[in-house]
């Protein structure tokens, strides 16, 4: 399994792109996904939502149990992927492409984002 040396990491297992006028888009990794199982239902927050870091912003349902997303900076939703709500399993076939979930114009960012490889050490992969 490998993480995209260009992302960052939260602890709770999203991933974050590097701003692009601002924004950046919000997915969940891979070891996340594989650790859920088949996704079957996704609940995200609403354009114009504002998210907070570390804070619950969504739901992602597996076959296995439900999980809460978790915002990795904060700021204002500006668009959500309507292709994974339609389709969750993009969460478990792509996760750092077609299985993306949110963007976000941040307003603020945490000190404790993961590197690639800090969060392949985190979670021992």
């Amino acid at each position: 399994m490998s993480n995209p040396q260009q992302l960052r990491y939260s602890k709770e297992h999203e991933w974050l792109s590097a701003a692009e006028d601002g924004v950046s888009t919000i997915g969940i990794t891979e070891h996340a996904a594989n650790a859920l199982g088949d996704v079957v239902f996704v609940q995200l927050p609403e354009v114009g939502d504002t998210v907070t870091a570390g804070e619950p912003c969504g739901e992602l349902e597996s076959t296995k149990s439900v999980s809460d997303l978790y915002a990795p900076v904060t700021g204002e939703v500006t668009e959500v992927n309507q292709d994974v709500v339609d389709d969750p399993a993009l969460v478990n076939s792509a996760p750092y492409e077609g299985g993306w979930l949110f963007k976000v114009r941040v307003a603020d960012e945490p000190g404790d984002l993961l590197s690639a490889d800090e969060y392949a050490a985190f979670t021992g992969e």
